[in-house]
């Protein structure tokens, strides 16, 4: 079967010609930064964290050195990247100062764990939860849920998406469905794959802030909570996005076709895209 992922979907939504470019003619372009080594270290160490606060005990999570394990970590994905790319994703100075920023979110975690974590009458059923499902077209959607976790009590489900952000999400972007869908797609998909019942399934973007803004007149927090609309009509709509991509980007066999694939030029796509001003686009914006 052929496989996709919802970067797939995302990126054929925002411009198909893109996705094109990435998929099908195998043009990708894949380079590491800072934000993604700091994104990937963090998200395991708070990964670990949940793992032993659950499976364990608090006081074990809170003896756990998580900030030698993030810097551990930031040096490893360091390492990794640099291998990859043949250079380095960042200075020497950009790290140490994503550092010093994932040390901040950790302590503002394990000081207000209670206001985000419930330990009693919940458990964690996994870290990195895979869904594998069958759509039609001879094709599966793969991907992976961070943290999944049950309230036993009332059998409800929470897939929870960690999101590493610099000051946390404005309002743009909390209205950004090609951002937001992602968890109301793994919903649907987890219910099929592990039979629970949809409406018993809760998601949640769990946002962690590097910076804070200066001279606020107001107290902040390092973690920002967002609920998007799950609800019967967003799951409809990203139901039919899903439906969409897959018509016009395959056949019946499963394999890639091209003959709708066009470019869509806007600020938001092209803004960030690796074939503006190339010889691939020549309608970039």
């Amino acid at each position: 079967m052929n496989k996709i992922s919802y970067s797939q979907l995302s990126m054929f939504s925002e411009c198909p010609l893109r996705w094109k470019l990435n998929y099908v003619d195998d043009l990708r372009i894949s380079e590491s930064n800072i934000y993604l080594v700091f994104g990937t270290a963090m998200h395991e160490v708070l990964q670990t964290y949940l793992e032993i606060l659950y499976n364990d005990s608090a006081k074990n999570a809170d003896l756990l050195d998580l900030n030698e394990m993030l810097r551990d970590k930031l040096i490893e994905q360091f390492k990794i990247a640099k291998e990859h790319d043949d250079k380095e994703p960042c200075t020497k100075e950009e790290l140490q100062e994503f550092f010093e920023d994932g040390v901040a979110i950790i302590d503002f975690v394990k000081k207000r764990r209670n206001d985000y974590f419930g330990k009693r009458g919940f458990k964690l059923i996994g870290c990195e939860v895979p869904i594998n499902t069958e759509l039609k077209k001879n094709i599966k959607m793969v991907g992976y849920l961070d943290v999944v976790i049950l309230d036993e009590i009332h059998n409800t489900i929470k897939i929870i998406d960690i999101k590493t952000s610099t000051r946390g999400w404005n309002k743009w972007q909390k209205r950004d469905e090609n951002k937001t869908q992602q968890l109301l797609l793994y919903k649907q998909f987890y219910a099929e794959q592990y039979n629970h019942p949809v409406d018993k399934i809760d998601v949640e973007y769990f946002i962690v802030k590097r910076k804070l803004w200066e001279e606020a007149m107001f107290p902040q927090k390092r973690v920002q909570k967002f609920v998007p609309a799950s609800g019967t009509p967003s799951m409809n709509k990203v139901a039919k996005r899903l439906d969409l991509f897959l018509e016009n980007a395959f056949d019946d066999e499963g394999k890639h076709k091209t003959d709708k694939i066009f470019a869509l030029p806007s600020k938001k796509a092209c803004r960030w895209c690796e074939f503006r001003k190339t010889e691939h686009c020549s309608e970039g914006i």
